[in-house]
């Protein structure tokens, strides 16, 4: 039998992330980041999303479209990958990871619902790129999805990303006031690839139609310039 089967997306989210540069490494890193789920017709039916906001959390389940399309442009599937939290140097099993290159380039995202608006959902904590396709929502239950005695693996021993921000008042007066807790919260978890620590490099990050600059040395984020 063959057990192939074709999806295809009921939605797209919108997010204040053009660029994969700066998305949060898990989704709930940065509870204030806020998004916008759009449905697909003909799954754009309000009588689909009956009972939902008596849910505080959903799950998405999503392709992470930019590794998919390098799939199909050649590139091979590979049973080991470098995970960001051993510093990229060290392989696991691509099974043992949240690596976005897997067989199928499908991501898992737990996500704070905020709101439904009309046909669309709004969302809070989502570490996707703007326009990614959804594939499916599912309710976020706590008697069965918690389990506080869980282990995390290699995860559970790597530093936590933290970092001080400075935000000259000059430059955060560019960035709008519903969006600058998000951005301190995405600049906080280190945006910077995990092999990347040149204390003299000023790094860019395109956020809500912005390009913050940055450089960062001895645990301090420094915001050169907000365009």
């Amino acid at each position: 039998m063959d057990e192939r089967y074709t999806i295809a997306p009921i939605a797209h989210i919108h997010t204040d992330f053009p660029e994969k540069f700066g998305i949060p490494r898990q989704s709930g890193l940065v509870p204030d980041l806020t998004a916008r789920i759009v449905f697909t017709p003909p799954y754009r039916d309000p009588n689909a999303l009956l009972g939902i906001e008596g849910f505080s959390h959903l799950w998405l389940i999503w392709q992470f479209s930019t590794v998919a399309a390098e799939y199909a442009a050649g590139r091979p599937w590979r049973p080991t990958v470098r995970p960001p939290r051993l510093g990229g140097n060290a392989r696991r099993g691509v099974f043992a990871t949240r690596s976005p290159y897997r067989p199928n380039a499908l991501g898992l995202s737990c996500v704070e619902l905020a709101g439904v608006d009309g046909c669309d959902l709004l969302v809070k904590g989502a570490d996707l790129l703007d326009g990614t396709p959804i594939y499916d929502i599912k309710p976020y239950l706590p008697y069965v999805d918690a389990k506080p005695g869980a282990r995390g693996g290699f995860a559970d021993h790597t530093a936590d990303y933290a970092l001080d921000v400075a935000f000259p008042p000059e430059c955060l007066a560019r960035v709008p006031q519903e969006k600058r807790a998000a951005l301190q919260g995405v600049l906080q978890n280190d945006p910077r690839p995990a092999y990347q620590h040149d204390p003299g490099r000023e790094y860019a990050l395109a956020f809500a139609g912005l390009t913050v600059r940055f450089t960062v040395a001895d645990g301090l984020l420094t915001v050169t310039a907000v365009e």
